[in-house]
Protein backbone atom coordinates (compact mmCIF):
# COMPACT_ATOMS: atom_id res chain seq x y z
CA UNK A 1 0.00 0.00 0.00
CA UNK A 2 1.01 3.77 -0.70
CA UNK A 3 2.53 5.65 2.08
CA UNK A 4 0.51 8.89 3.13
CA UNK A 5 1.40 11.88 4.74
CA UNK A 6 -0.22 14.81 6.58
CA UNK A 7 2.09 17.56 4.98
CA UNK A 8 0.33 21.07 6.39
CA UNK A 9 -2.38 21.97 8.73
CA UNK A 10 -4.12 24.97 10.32
CA UNK A 11 -6.55 25.20 13.52
CA UNK A 12 -8.72 28.02 14.38
CA UNK A 13 -9.23 28.11 18.23
CA UNK A 14 -10.03 30.42 20.80
CA UNK A 15 -6.41 30.15 21.56
CA UNK A 16 -5.56 31.30 18.02
CA UNK A 17 -5.72 31.69 14.81
CA UNK A 18 -3.21 29.06 13.04
CA UNK A 19 -1.33 25.80 14.60
CA UNK A 20 2.11 27.43 15.76
CA UNK A 21 -0.17 30.48 18.43
CA UNK A 22 -2.04 27.55 19.61
CA UNK A 23 0.90 24.90 20.56
CA UNK A 24 2.84 27.97 21.75
CA UNK A 25 -0.08 28.66 24.18
CA UNK A 26 -0.72 24.80 25.17
CA UNK A 27 3.16 24.82 25.94
CA UNK A 28 2.47 28.18 28.04
CA UNK A 29 -0.44 26.20 29.92
CA UNK A 30 -3.12 28.53 28.71
CA UNK A 31 -6.40 27.28 28.07
CA UNK A 32 -9.40 28.67 25.97
CA UNK A 33 -12.51 27.59 28.51
CA UNK A 34 -13.37 30.58 30.34
CA UNK A 35 -17.10 31.43 32.30
CA UNK A 36 -19.66 32.52 29.64
CA UNK A 37 -22.76 34.49 31.03
CA UNK A 38 -24.31 35.54 27.82
CA UNK A 39 -26.06 31.99 26.86
CA UNK A 40 -29.76 30.50 27.56
CA UNK A 41 -27.56 27.81 29.86
CA UNK A 42 -25.71 30.56 31.87
CA UNK A 43 -23.37 30.14 34.01
CA UNK A 44 -21.65 28.09 31.42
CA UNK A 45 -17.59 27.34 31.11
CA UNK A 46 -17.11 26.78 27.47
CA UNK A 47 -14.40 27.71 25.52
CA UNK A 48 -15.96 30.22 22.56
CA UNK A 49 -14.35 31.85 19.56
CA UNK A 50 -14.80 35.62 19.92
CA UNK A 51 -17.17 36.75 16.86
CA UNK A 52 -15.64 40.15 16.28
CA UNK A 53 -12.00 38.63 15.89
CA UNK A 54 -13.78 35.82 13.72
CA UNK A 55 -15.23 38.42 11.28
CA UNK A 56 -12.14 40.56 11.32
CA UNK A 57 -10.04 37.89 10.23
CA UNK A 58 -12.52 36.55 7.91
CA UNK A 59 -13.13 39.99 6.56
CA UNK A 60 -9.36 39.47 4.70
CA UNK A 61 -11.04 36.69 2.36
CA UNK A 62 -14.24 37.04 2.22
CA UNK A 63 -17.95 38.48 2.81
CA UNK A 64 -18.64 37.45 6.88
CA UNK A 65 -22.15 38.13 6.66
CA UNK A 66 -23.13 35.73 4.36
CA UNK A 67 -21.32 32.79 6.20
CA UNK A 68 -22.36 31.03 9.37
CA UNK A 69 -19.88 31.23 11.84
CA UNK A 70 -19.14 27.20 11.60
CA UNK A 71 -18.41 28.00 7.75
CA UNK A 72 -16.07 31.21 8.24
CA UNK A 73 -14.04 29.10 10.91
CA UNK A 74 -13.76 26.13 8.28
CA UNK A 75 -13.04 28.59 5.80
CA UNK A 76 -10.09 30.37 7.60
CA UNK A 77 -8.31 26.91 8.34
CA UNK A 78 -8.64 25.80 4.84
CA UNK A 79 -7.65 28.98 3.02
CA UNK A 80 -4.46 28.80 5.26
CA UNK A 81 -4.05 24.68 4.88
CA UNK A 82 -4.52 24.85 0.86
CA UNK A 83 -1.57 28.23 0.83
CA UNK A 84 0.81 25.74 2.79
CA UNK A 85 0.23 23.05 0.82
CA UNK A 86 2.79 21.52 -1.77
CA UNK A 87 -0.44 20.77 -4.39
CA UNK A 88 -2.92 22.55 -5.93
CA UNK A 89 -6.57 21.22 -6.09
CA UNK A 90 -7.38 19.31 -9.07
CA UNK A 91 -10.33 16.91 -10.14
CA UNK A 92 -8.27 14.62 -8.20
CA UNK A 93 -7.72 16.35 -5.23
CA UNK A 94 -11.19 15.11 -2.13
CA UNK A 95 -12.38 17.58 -0.10
CA UNK A 96 -13.37 15.59 3.27
CA UNK A 97 -15.53 17.49 5.93
CA UNK A 98 -15.90 16.24 9.52
CA UNK A 99 -18.66 17.67 12.16
CA UNK A 100 -20.81 15.82 14.42
CA UNK A 101 -23.74 19.08 14.33
CA UNK A 102 -22.59 21.17 11.27
CA UNK A 103 -24.57 24.47 10.87
CA UNK A 104 -27.05 23.42 14.16
CA UNK A 105 -27.14 27.50 14.70
CA UNK A 106 -28.83 27.90 11.61
CA UNK A 107 -32.19 26.71 13.05
CA UNK A 108 -32.27 29.60 15.40
CA UNK A 109 -30.74 32.89 13.48
CA UNK A 110 -31.15 34.88 9.95
CA UNK A 111 -30.22 32.02 7.55
CA UNK A 112 -32.14 29.56 6.19
CA UNK A 113 -33.04 26.44 8.00
CA UNK A 114 -32.05 24.36 5.37
CA UNK A 115 -28.29 25.83 6.32
CA UNK A 116 -28.17 23.37 8.79
CA UNK A 117 -28.07 20.20 6.03
CA UNK A 118 -24.82 18.84 6.36
CA UNK A 119 -24.84 19.04 2.47
CA UNK A 120 -25.10 22.47 1.90
CA UNK A 121 -22.45 23.22 4.71
CA UNK A 122 -20.11 20.81 2.03
CA UNK A 123 -21.42 23.14 -0.70
CA UNK A 124 -20.79 26.07 0.73
CA UNK A 125 -17.29 25.25 1.40
CA UNK A 126 -16.68 23.49 -2.45
CA UNK A 127 -17.84 26.30 -3.55
CA UNK A 128 -15.49 28.68 -1.81
CA UNK A 129 -12.44 27.39 -2.93
CA UNK A 130 -13.07 25.72 -6.70
CA UNK A 131 -13.16 21.58 -5.73
CA UNK A 132 -14.08 19.81 -8.63
CA UNK A 133 -14.77 17.11 -6.69
CA UNK A 134 -17.95 16.58 -4.54
CA UNK A 135 -17.55 17.12 -0.73
CA UNK A 136 -17.40 14.02 1.63
CA UNK A 137 -18.91 14.09 4.70
CA UNK A 138 -18.15 12.36 7.99
CA UNK A 139 -20.29 13.06 10.88
CA UNK A 140 -19.72 10.21 13.45
CA UNK A 141 -20.55 11.67 16.58
CA UNK A 142 -17.12 12.60 18.21
CA UNK A 143 -14.72 10.07 16.24
CA UNK A 144 -15.43 12.58 13.36
CA UNK A 145 -12.15 14.78 13.00
CA UNK A 146 -9.66 11.83 13.50
CA UNK A 147 -11.67 9.38 11.23
CA UNK A 148 -11.81 12.16 8.73
CA UNK A 149 -7.80 11.45 8.69
CA UNK A 150 -8.13 7.42 7.91
CA UNK A 151 -10.98 7.52 5.51
CA UNK A 152 -8.52 10.27 3.76
CA UNK A 153 -5.56 8.05 4.14
CA UNK A 154 -7.79 4.89 2.70
CA UNK A 155 -9.14 6.67 -0.39
CA UNK A 156 -5.57 7.74 -1.53
CA UNK A 157 -4.04 4.21 -0.81
CA UNK A 158 -6.63 2.51 -2.75
CA UNK A 159 -6.35 5.46 -5.96
CA UNK A 160 -9.25 6.86 -5.65
CA UNK A 161 -8.03 9.96 -5.16
CA UNK A 162 -4.15 11.66 -4.93
CA UNK A 163 -4.71 14.02 -2.52
CA UNK A 164 -7.32 15.02 0.14
CA UNK A 165 -7.57 18.43 2.30
CA UNK A 166 -9.70 17.26 5.21
CA UNK A 167 -10.99 19.85 7.52
CA UNK A 168 -13.16 19.91 10.49
CA UNK A 169 -15.41 21.90 13.00
CA UNK A 170 -18.36 22.39 15.56
CA UNK A 171 -19.61 25.47 17.68
CA UNK A 172 -20.82 25.35 21.12
CA UNK A 173 -24.64 26.35 20.55
CA UNK A 174 -27.74 25.75 22.94
CA UNK A 175 -28.64 23.02 21.16
CA UNK A 176 -25.92 20.82 22.00
CA UNK A 177 -25.46 22.37 25.47
CA UNK A 178 -28.48 21.15 26.61
CA UNK A 179 -28.29 17.94 25.36
CA UNK A 180 -25.14 17.16 27.13
CA UNK A 181 -27.07 19.02 30.37
CA UNK A 182 -29.83 16.68 29.57
CA UNK A 183 -27.43 13.72 30.52
CA UNK A 184 -25.97 16.05 33.74
CA UNK A 185 -22.74 15.85 31.78
CA UNK A 186 -21.88 19.49 31.74
CA UNK A 187 -18.54 20.33 34.07
CA UNK A 188 -19.37 23.28 36.17
CA UNK A 189 -15.88 24.04 36.41
CA UNK A 190 -13.31 23.97 33.70
CA UNK A 191 -13.14 19.70 32.49
CA UNK A 192 -10.84 17.71 34.35
CA UNK A 193 -9.80 14.27 32.07
CA UNK A 194 -9.13 11.84 34.06
CA UNK A 195 -9.29 13.70 37.11
CA UNK A 196 -10.34 11.86 40.70
CA UNK A 197 -12.59 15.62 40.85
CA UNK A 198 -13.83 15.67 36.99
CA UNK A 199 -17.28 16.35 36.95
CA UNK A 200 -17.98 16.29 33.29
CA UNK A 201 -17.50 17.79 29.81
CA UNK A 202 -17.09 21.58 28.92
CA UNK A 203 -17.41 21.94 25.28
CA UNK A 204 -15.77 24.19 22.63
CA UNK A 205 -15.87 25.84 19.49
CA UNK A 206 -12.94 24.61 16.58
CA UNK A 207 -11.70 24.09 13.17
CA UNK A 208 -9.26 22.15 11.98
CA UNK A 209 -7.46 21.06 8.71
CA UNK A 210 -5.10 18.99 7.16
CA UNK A 211 -3.29 18.41 3.55
CA UNK A 212 -2.73 14.78 2.88
CA UNK A 213 -0.96 13.11 -0.04
CA UNK A 214 1.35 10.24 -1.32
CA UNK A 215 4.57 12.61 -1.90
CA UNK A 216 7.32 12.01 -0.13
CA UNK A 217 9.22 15.10 -0.54
CA UNK A 218 8.19 17.76 1.88
CA UNK A 219 10.70 18.08 4.56
CA UNK A 220 8.20 18.18 7.49
CA UNK A 221 5.60 15.64 6.49
CA UNK A 222 4.06 13.21 9.16
CA UNK A 223 3.63 9.49 8.27
CA UNK A 224 0.04 7.73 9.45
CA UNK A 225 0.92 4.28 9.49
CA UNK A 226 -2.39 2.49 11.10
CA UNK A 227 -5.97 3.28 11.98
CA UNK A 228 -8.68 1.17 12.98
CA UNK A 229 -12.05 1.88 13.38
CA UNK A 230 -14.56 -0.26 15.32
CA UNK A 231 -18.36 0.04 16.79
CA UNK A 232 -19.05 -2.07 20.09
CA UNK A 233 -22.70 -1.02 19.43
CA UNK A 234 -22.74 -1.44 23.39
CA UNK A 235 -25.44 2.09 24.02
CA UNK A 236 -26.31 5.45 22.30
CA UNK A 237 -24.67 7.70 24.58
CA UNK A 238 -22.81 4.94 27.28
CA UNK A 239 -19.38 3.39 26.09
CA UNK A 240 -18.64 -0.21 26.87
CA UNK A 241 -17.78 -1.01 30.31
CA UNK A 242 -14.90 -2.78 28.57
CA UNK A 243 -13.44 -0.61 26.25
CA UNK A 244 -13.81 -3.71 23.83
CA UNK A 245 -14.58 -1.08 20.64
CA UNK A 246 -11.20 1.09 21.42
CA UNK A 247 -9.61 -1.83 22.46
CA UNK A 248 -9.91 -3.33 18.88
CA UNK A 249 -9.56 -0.09 17.00
CA UNK A 250 -5.88 0.47 18.87
CA UNK A 251 -4.82 -3.38 18.01
CA UNK A 252 -6.21 -2.98 14.18
CA UNK A 253 -4.18 -0.26 14.23
CA UNK A 254 -1.20 -1.57 15.76
CA UNK A 255 -1.40 -4.56 13.29
CA UNK A 256 -1.66 -2.59 9.81
CA UNK A 257 1.32 0.06 11.35
CA UNK A 258 3.56 -3.57 12.02
CA UNK A 259 4.62 -2.41 15.02
CA UNK A 260 4.28 -3.49 18.89
CA UNK A 261 2.45 -1.38 21.70
CA UNK A 262 5.91 -0.06 23.38
CA UNK A 263 6.60 1.63 19.66
CA UNK A 264 4.33 4.02 20.89
CA UNK A 265 5.92 7.06 22.44
CA UNK A 266 2.82 9.18 23.51
CA UNK A 267 -1.01 8.81 23.62
CA UNK A 268 -3.26 11.83 22.60
CA UNK A 269 -6.21 10.26 24.50
CA UNK A 270 -9.96 11.32 23.95
CA UNK A 271 -10.04 12.45 27.88
CA UNK A 272 -13.68 13.89 27.91
CA UNK A 273 -13.59 13.88 31.87
CA UNK A 274 -16.67 12.27 31.96
CA UNK A 275 -17.10 9.45 34.44
CA UNK A 276 -17.46 6.73 31.98
CA UNK A 277 -15.68 7.98 29.42
CA UNK A 278 -12.36 8.07 31.06
CA UNK A 279 -12.73 4.98 32.72
CA UNK A 280 -13.36 2.73 29.46
CA UNK A 281 -10.66 4.35 27.80
CA UNK A 282 -7.89 3.41 30.76
CA UNK A 283 -9.58 -0.02 30.37
CA UNK A 284 -8.99 0.12 26.61
CA UNK A 285 -5.49 1.22 27.37
CA UNK A 286 -4.53 -1.77 29.95
CA UNK A 287 -5.61 -4.30 27.73
CA UNK A 288 -3.68 -3.06 24.73
CA UNK A 289 -0.57 -2.98 26.91
CA UNK A 290 -0.61 1.07 26.56
CA UNK A 291 -0.72 1.92 30.45
CA UNK A 292 3.08 3.34 30.91
CA UNK A 293 2.66 4.89 27.50
CA UNK A 294 3.05 8.97 28.15
CA UNK A 295 -0.62 10.26 27.76
CA UNK A 296 -2.50 13.77 27.96
CA UNK A 297 -5.76 14.88 27.02
CA UNK A 298 -6.35 18.67 25.27
CA UNK A 299 -10.04 18.66 26.61
CA UNK A 300 -8.53 21.18 29.67
CA UNK A 301 -7.39 23.46 26.65
CA UNK A 302 -10.00 23.26 23.95
CA UNK A 303 -13.37 21.90 25.98
CA UNK A 304 -14.91 18.96 23.59
CA UNK A 305 -14.67 20.14 20.26
CA UNK A 306 -17.04 17.20 19.24
CA UNK A 307 -16.49 16.44 15.73
CA UNK A 308 -13.29 18.80 15.41
CA UNK A 309 -11.80 17.25 18.23
CA UNK A 310 -9.68 14.43 16.82
CA UNK A 311 -8.51 16.17 14.31
CA UNK A 312 -7.37 19.28 16.58
CA UNK A 313 -5.54 17.19 18.96
CA UNK A 314 -3.75 15.00 16.03
CA UNK A 315 -2.09 18.58 14.93
CA UNK A 316 -1.38 19.03 18.28
CA UNK A 317 -0.13 15.57 18.55
CA UNK A 318 1.61 15.95 15.30
CA UNK A 319 3.01 19.27 16.34
CA UNK A 320 4.59 17.45 19.97
CA UNK A 321 6.28 14.93 17.30
CA UNK A 322 7.88 17.75 15.34
CA UNK A 323 9.01 19.99 18.81
CA UNK A 324 10.12 16.46 21.18
CA UNK A 325 7.79 17.50 23.43
CA UNK A 326 5.08 15.81 25.67
CA UNK A 327 2.42 18.56 26.53
CA UNK A 328 0.75 19.00 30.19
CA UNK A 329 -2.64 17.17 30.36
CA UNK A 330 -4.24 20.31 31.81
CA UNK A 331 -6.64 20.41 34.65
CA UNK A 332 -4.96 16.57 36.14
CA UNK A 333 -4.25 16.68 39.66
CA UNK A 334 -5.01 12.69 41.37
CA UNK A 335 -5.65 10.34 39.34
CA UNK A 336 -9.59 9.07 38.82
CA UNK A 337 -9.74 5.93 37.06
CA UNK A 338 -9.48 2.28 38.26
CA UNK A 339 -6.76 1.25 35.89
CA UNK A 340 -3.26 2.35 36.20
CA UNK A 341 -2.42 5.31 33.57
CA UNK A 342 1.22 7.35 32.74
CA UNK A 343 -0.45 11.11 32.70
CA UNK A 344 1.70 13.65 31.22
CA UNK A 345 1.84 16.19 34.48
CA UNK A 346 4.41 18.14 33.34
CA UNK A 347 5.96 19.43 29.69
CA UNK A 348 8.58 17.31 28.76
CA UNK A 349 11.38 17.44 26.61
CA UNK A 350 11.49 13.65 25.24
CA UNK A 351 12.54 12.44 21.46
CA UNK A 352 9.41 11.08 20.07
CA UNK A 353 9.16 8.87 16.93
CA UNK A 354 5.11 7.98 17.12
CA UNK A 355 1.78 8.86 18.14
CA UNK A 356 -1.35 7.44 18.45
CA UNK A 357 -4.95 9.54 18.54
CA UNK A 358 -7.86 7.86 19.54
CA UNK A 359 -11.28 9.21 20.19
CA UNK A 360 -14.84 7.63 21.12
CA UNK A 361 -18.08 8.62 20.54
CA UNK A 362 -22.08 8.40 21.09
CA UNK A 363 -23.38 4.67 19.52
CA UNK A 364 -20.07 3.54 20.32
CA UNK A 365 -18.36 4.47 17.43
CA UNK A 366 -14.21 4.35 18.24
CA UNK A 367 -11.39 5.08 16.24
CA UNK A 368 -7.44 5.09 16.62
CA UNK A 369 -4.54 6.16 14.53
CA UNK A 370 -1.07 5.94 14.34
CA UNK A 371 1.41 9.24 13.40
CA UNK A 372 5.24 8.33 12.72
CA UNK A 373 8.05 11.28 12.35
CA UNK A 374 9.58 10.72 8.50
CA UNK A 375 13.34 10.17 8.99
CA UNK A 376 15.34 12.77 7.27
Amino acid sequence: MKDVFITANTIISPLGFDSETNVSAIAKEQSGITLHNNISTSPCYASIIDHKKLDDAFSKIGDSKIYTKLEKMMILSLQDTISQAAFSISDKTALIIATTKGNIDALNNNFEPERAYLPVLGNKIKEFFGFKTEPIIISNACVSGILAIAVAKRFLQNDYYDNAFVVGGDIVSEFTLSGFQSFQAISKKPCQPFSKHRTGISIGDAAASVAITTDTSESEAIQIIGDGSCNDANHISGPSRTGEGLYLSIISALKEANIKPESIDYISAHGTATAFNDEMEAIAFNRAKLEKTPLNSLKGYYGHTLGASGLLEAIVGIHSLKNNMLYKSLGMDELGVTMPLNIIENNTKKELKTFIKTASGFGGCNTAVIFKKVEQ
